[in-house]
């Protein structure tokens, strides 16, 4: 089980964005797989297997935090930050939050993994449900039907979520990355 410690950790820290809690997830995996090493029929390969037991625990995490158990606090203040983000007026973008372009040199990587830094930080200033909706849709390529199901959402809720955090990411983003190359 060690040969599968280093990818599942890799698998947990992008999706929940806490590496402690990464870290949890992997030994929580490995201990329900040992619990449950009788009932492994080898219909998937071991590593297939102990996948399938850190997704089920890193969905459970996510509908923890749909539930309302983390702070409610970080979603309003995400919330109030866009506030800015449109004219009130019109509902075009104000000057300041124009989508910029991003500057990558697709060819450069060490501007990738500094995008790649920055996108992380990003992420992990997400409310806790937003994070978890956005990764579902956009990093496991869930359909929105089963999103919805697994955290509960109403299609409209899941579809301001997804909106509100592509918002506070390019805010980010721009934030964050293109000051820095400008």
């Amino acid at each position: 089980m060690k040969n599968y410690a280093d990818i599942l950790y890799s698998y947990a820290v992008t999706r929940i964005s806490d590496e402690e809690q990464a870290r949890d997830l992997v030994q929580e995996t490995f201990l329900a797989a040992l619990e449950r090493v009788d009932k492994f029929e080898g219909r998937s390969s071991e590593g297939t297997w102990l996948m399938a037991i850190l997704k089920n625990k890193v969905i459970d995490v996510y509908r923890r935090n749909a539930a309302g158990l983390r702070k409610r606090t970080e979603t309003l203040k995400a919330e109030e930050e866009q506030q800015d983000f449109f004219d009130h007026l019109d509902g075009h973008w104000n000057a300041a939050y124009r989508p910029g372009e991003l500057g990558v040199d697709q060819q450069d990587p060490l501007v990738q993994k500094e995008l790649g830094r920055v996108l992380q930080a990003c992420l992990g200033k997400l409310p806790a449900l937003w994070l978890s909706v956005f990764t579902m849709k956009h990093v496991d390529d869930d359909p929105s039907e089963i999103i919805c199901r697994e955290l509960k959402l109403t299609p409209s809720n899941f579809w301001v979520i997804i909106h509100r955090a592509k918002l506070n990411l390019r805010a980010c983003l721009q934030k964050n990355w293109l000051h820095e190359y400008e």
